[in-house]
């Protein structure tokens, strides 16, 4: 896609974000991203520019992702987690140096304030579809490497099932790149040196029901911000997830039937020097039943500048955080998370 034909706005980012706080998450239709009608891009970008300000949140609809790698992704994370525990923790994710494998209950802590996170997890990361070939960690970072399978004899078809909506998520996210580009008022192919090897890793998520009395130090997931930038799909009916406003207010982020749910994430909020929000959140599952959600962690390739995008930073607004490698950060945050 050219940015040639796109109109461009002189206004700087910084003078962008309003004062107002929220009660609602916006929800984007994305049927159009990669239309060849520059103003049908610009309006989806426009959209997306006012929801990363001030949201740091957003749903997206007409998202290309087909209803059957959906259903088929959580029919085989139902399969796995029905596994006995002995069985799963075989494949634990302390056993492993890429951060690939199953999470038992209670053995992640994303607050640290809180009591361990309320979850199972599943976590895979990228291979060559049809190879199988993995990523090396030798070029691509620490986070590279083998993904940890249950044995397709145990779980037939779990592998097939998994990818196929892996790389659907995948490729959404290559299409949001150039949207973010635009709401940044930069060309579109600006992030397209930058994602050449993303660090996809995607986790399949198992929320048992929360009873009893409530504690708000041990939850589905503790508050956090995310590392990179998030495409989440979540169980439609259970509502879990919430979000922090400016007012201090937790917002239920209610799923919506056939919508995808986007968080932008630390990775963005870095290199636009918080013009984009990254949003404080947490999921609890007080439903009465088991809940899913699947998320995939956009980020970029590893030894990516997160510096501060010229736009976003002004004499009144100078760059504020310490310039690191975009993989370096994921791996500590990651690190202070699994504790391997």
């Amino acid at each position: 896609m050219s940015a040639s034909d796109v109109p461009r706005r002189p206004v700087l980012m910084t003078d962008m974000r309003t004062e107002s706080t929220f009660d609602d998450i916006p929800v984007i239709d994305l049927k159009g991203a990669t239309s060849t009608d520059p103003a049908v891009r610009r309006e989806i970008a426009d959209q997306i520019r006012d929801a990363s300000i001030n949201v740091g949140f957003f749903y997206v609809k007409g998202h290309g992702i087909p209803a059957s790698a959906i259903s088929g992704t959580l029919s085989a994370a139902q399969n796995f987690f029905a596994l006995p525990e002995s069985t799963k923790m075989k494949l634990d994710i302390h056993k492993s140096q890429n951060y690939k494998g199953y999470t038992a209950l209670l053995s992640e802590n994303t607050n640290p304030e809180n009591s361990g996170d309320v979850h199972e997890g599943f976590d895979l990361g990228w291979e060559d579809p049809g190879t199988g070939v993995v990523r090396s960690s030798k070029e691509d970072g620490p986070m590279a490497g083998e993904n940890i399978w249950p044995d397709d004899a145990l779980l037939p078809g779990f592998r097939q099932a998994v990818l196929e909506y892996y790389y659907a998520a995948v490729r959404l996210g290559q299409y949001l790149f150039p949207l973010f580009a635009l709401a940044l008022d930069l060309p579109e192919d600006f992030f397209s040196d930058k994602i050449t090897k993303p660090a996809a890793i995607m986790r399949l998520l198992y929320y048992p029901p929360q009873t009893g009395v409530v504690d708000d130090r041990t939850i589905g997931i503790g508050a956090h911000t995310e590392y990179c930038f998030t495409i989440l799909w979540q169980q439609d009916e259970i509502s879990a997830l919430q979000v922090l406003n400016t007012a201090g207010k937790w917002i239920h982020a209610v799923p919506i039937p056939g919508s995808l749910v986007v968080n932008l994430g630390d990775q963005l909020a870095r290199w636009t020097n918080d013009v984009f929000k990254s949003t404080m959140h947490r999921a609890v599952n007080r439903s009465g039943v088991a809940r899913y959600s699947i998320p995939l962690f956009f980020g970029t390739d590893y030894d990516v500048l997160l510096k501060a995008i010229p736009s976003c930073v002004s004499e009144d607004s100078p760059p504020k955080y310490e310039v690191v490698t975009a993989g370096e950060y994921v791996k500590s945050r990651m690190d202070a998370t699994y504790v391997l």
